[in-house]
Order: C-alpha cells, then sequence, then structure tokens
C-alpha cells in the first residue's frame, strides 16, 4: 500500500484504529531513531534541516513575525 493510499484511507476510519496506526507509526520511528548510529543520525538531522531550511526564507510563512524583532511586545505600566 502507497502512503497516497493510505492518507486517503485514514477518514474512513475509527478513531480507534486511527490512533492504532498512528501509535504503531510512532513505535517504529522511535525504533528506527535509536537504532541508527551517532553518523547515520547527523544525516537524517542534515537533511532535515535542509529540507526545511526554505520554510524559513525570506518571504515565507514563517518569517511573517520577524518584523517585529526588536520590538516590546509587552506595554507594562511604569
Amino acid at each position: 500500500m502507497e502512503t497516497k493510499e493510505i492518507l486517503q484511507a485514514l477518514p474512513n476510519l475509527s478513531i480507534s484504529d486511527r490512533l492504532k496506526i498512528a501509535e504503531s507509526a510512532l513505535q517504529l520511528v522511535l525504533q528506527e531513531k535509536y537504532s541508527l548510529t551517532k553518523d547515520e543520525q547527523k544525516r537524517q538531522l542534515t537533511l532535515a534541516a535542509v529540507t526545511v531550511i526554505v520554510d524559513y526564507a525570506p518571504g515565507s510563512e514563517l518569517d511573517i513575525f520577524s518584523d517585529l524583532e526588536g520590538e516590546d511586545f509587552c506595554d507594562y505600566p511604569d
């Protein structure tokens, strides 16, 4: 079964079944994480950073609040 098919099937499942799937998927991810060598972990973290770097580029949605940097966000009474 392909990822696309799994994602399309999820809304048709009960909440209980979706939770079972989520729990199983998380357990598999954690097992894999703890079985990786330090070099493999570093490689995966590097890949993840490269993948999301575009999300933090100027003009992206995650960059929207950078215009507020340096401004006070609370006005406290004197």
